[in-house]
């Protein structure tokens, strides 16, 4: 068992173990979270927390740790919950797994998204493990698999227990995002009747079909949103994202199949909004297939929120971003939640991802200021 000996050598561990997330095409055969939870437990344990996995998925659990509190007036909880899995490594131009600290930098997939979430949140608890029983908080960590396609773990922690305040670890050049958009991913499919290319009249055009559908998205539905506003988020918007259809040039395409992303506002985030969508599409277009691939909620947090006014005056401003997280999960459940952690977020998913030695430095020490903050 590797105990690190400071939080660049904590992140070098955690990237050192592969934790990809098994959808997609992940480009590597090491995937599942398991290896990484394992590790993170034994940190925890260590450090003094009442720790365990839970499983989510096969094989692929959560870790969550719980902070006993000395005060049995100690009401309200507090959760660090950055997510164990990372996206793909195909295309990557560094090694993927290697760590290496090089050019004031580290390097491997996670170390900004959100590895080095994990190791700042960490290391401070570390330093502040024999104060965390203290104040008026009992403290919560917890890392969450499936966070890039699924989110499945932090919708199961969300039901499992209840929190007063959340922070997801994503990197926000550790300001507090307190609002973002929500998301609702859809297939639609057109069908149609192949026909040699020289005779079309004999056939019906796949692709011509999902051209009125696609119409009908860009000049009825994006003007509406424009209609919808939610301060600070603004409007929801729309964009297909890819198409794939027809098999031949020189064939009718018999099917046509689209991939649309709606970024969404508090007021059409939910399930049952996709479903009366799905439903309209189905009014304009009744052969029209639609499969809602994921829904996930926006995330709209008060800046006065007494926690968030406390970063403030530690001098992190609250801020909003395009993108979702599994702070929303949380707030869904009408807990006050926050995204928040080092590095940025423009070298999440690329093929040389790192975080600066600096920024992470600058990470752990502001969040075990916090936390001192939460124990006086």
């Amino acid at each position: 068992m590797h105990f690190p000996s400071s939080v660049v050598d904590l992140l070098q561990a955690l990237i050192r173990i592969p934790s990809v997330n098994p959808s997609g095409n992940p480009g590597t055969d090491q995937t599942g979270e398991r290896a990484c939870a394992e590790y993170v437990l034994s940190l925890l344990q260590e450090w003094g927390a009442d720790a365990e996995l839970r499983t989510v998925l096969p094989d692929r659990p959560n870790v969550i740790g719980r902070f006993p509190s000395k005060s049995a007036s100690k009401t309200k909880k507090l959760l660090f919950v950055p997510h164990l899995d990372t996206v793909s490594v195909t295309g990557m131009t560094i090694d993927p797994f290697g760590g290496e600290v090089s050019d004031g930098k580290i390097w491997g997939r996670g170390a900004s998204d959100t590895k080095g979430s994990m190791a700042a949140m960490l290391w401070a608890i570390f330093l502040e493990q024999q104060n965390l029983s203290r104040g008026d908080w009992e403290i919560w960590f917890a890392a969450t698999v499936g966070e890039e396609a699924g989110q499945q773990g932090a919708r199961a922690l969300a039901e499992q227990e209840r929190f007063d305040f959340v922070i997801a670890g994503e990197p926000t050049q550790m300001c507090p995002v307190y609002a973002h958009k929500g998301s609702a991913w859809f297939t639609l499919r057109t069908s149609g009747v192949a026909a040699h290319s020289s005779q079309p009249e004999k056939g019906v055009n796949a692709i011509y079909k999902m051209q009125d559908v696609i119409r009908f998205l860009r000049e009825t539905l994006s003007k509406e949103f424009e209609t919808l506003n939610t301060p600070p988020l603004g409007s929801p918007t729309l964009s297909v994202g890819e198409i794939r259809g027809g098999s031949k040039i020189n064939i009718v395409p018999d099917f046509c199949e689209i991939d649309l992303d709606i970024r969404t506002i508090p007021s059409i985030a939910s399930e049952a909004w996709a479903e009366s969508f799905q439903k309209r599409l189905a009014e304009n277009f009744p052969d029209l297939e639609s499969h809602l691939i994921k829904c996930a909620p926006a995330l709209l947090t008060s800046p006065d929120h007494p926690v968030i006014r406390l970063i403030e005056r530690l001098g992190k401003a609250p801020t909003t971003a395009p993108w979702f997280c599994d702070a929303s999960i949380f707030a869904e459940k009408n807990t006050p939640a926050i995204a928040m952690g080092p590095g940025s977020i423009t070298q999440a998913h690329t093929k040389d991802e790192f975080i600066s030695v600096e920024d992470l430095e600058e990470g752990a020490a502001f969040f075990q200021k916090f936390l001192q903050e939460l124990s006086s």
